[in-house]
């Protein structure tokens, strides 16, 4: 189990860049990671044999201990990838989000919507007791719950927070934003400037964050419009 100095230390670093996604992306040397800030100097090889870097297995923990403090926010955001957000940059991001789609759940695919409902009612919940409590079980609901899923990752409706044991390996855990992060919520419609400042600075050391965002907003608004 990763060490309560580990822990900070993880925040710090998330806080201090505003979003990190959690390993290095092949071929995106521009995208900051987690294991890219613990270990600059190191190239992360994905394995999970006995002769793997026993690093890649620590910051897998590292990962899940730090989701469960809610000192910083997490999600499948960028490019659906494990992402860490500095609490402002994350409130900052609810606000864009709330500004350019209005009506951010209106247009959400309906299995999106009743997993929503759902999480609204119970959060957390893990993947296995999501599925069942919309009836999205097995390979033949696998595509609508997919894309259910990516719907509300992208706008951040809802956060990942932790693992639990939920059959052969462990399930993420994830519930509505509106309820775990209650202040990021209540504050989108009216966000501070220090807020908006720390999410331009990210953008600004990390463009592929900034161009992320706008292209999965613009679908986002497309694709409601061919709904409406």
């Amino acid at each position: 189990m990763p060490t309560v100095k580990a822990v900070e230390r993880a925040r710090a670093l998330v806080e201090r860049s505003g979003i990190l996604v959690v390993y290095p992306i092949d071929g995106r040397p521009d995208v900051p990671s987690l294991w890219s800030a613990l270990y600059p100097r190191v190239k992360m090889e994905w394995s999970w044999d006995e002769d793997a870097d026993p690093r890649v297995a620590e910051v897998w923990h590292l990962r899940e201990r730090l989701q469960r403090t809610h000192d910083v926010a997490y999600a499948k955001w960028f490019r659906q990838r494990a992402t860490f957000f500095s609490l402002p940059v994350f409130t900052a991001l609810l606000g864009r989000i709330t500004r350019r789609l209005g009506d951010v759940q209106r247009g959400l695919p309906a299995a999106a919507v009743e997993i929503l409902e759902l999480l609204r009612e119970r959060s957390p919940l893990s993947t296995k007791e999501v599925r069942a409590g919309v009836d999205l079980r097995g390979k033949a609901n696998e595509a609508m719950f997919t894309h259910a899923m990516k719907a509300l990752w992208t706008r951040l409706l809802i956060v990942g927070t932790g693992e639990v044991p939920d059959g052969a390996f462990p399930s993420l855990s994830f519930g509505a934003t509106e309820l775990l992060f209650e202040d990021a919520w209540n504050e989108r419609r009216g966000v501070p400037a220090d807020a908006e400042g720390a999410l331009d600075a990210a953008f600004a050391r990390t463009p592929a964050f900034a161009q992320f965002f706008a292209r999965s907003l613009s679908k986002e608004v497309q694709e409601r419009g061919e709904r409406s």
